[in-house]
């Protein structure tokens, strides 16, 4: 999911050197939304690895 963030944000740095306005825009919510969600699910993963199960 990292991997498509940083592809968005690429896209849209590019779109935008080149005058494209709404696909740079586009791009840059599209990559935001991706990183929060990879952020979030990036959380939850440590807290449920620090709680493993002890036998």
């Amino acid at each position: 999911m990292l991997r498509w963030a940083l592809i968005f944000l690429v896209l849209a740095l590019v779109a935008g050197a080149l005058g494209a306005g709404g696909v740079a825009g586009l791009s840059m919510n599209i990559a935001y939304v991706l990183f929060v969600i990879f952020i979030i699910l990036l959380i939850v993963h440590f807290f449920q690895g620090r709680r493993g199960t002890r036998l």
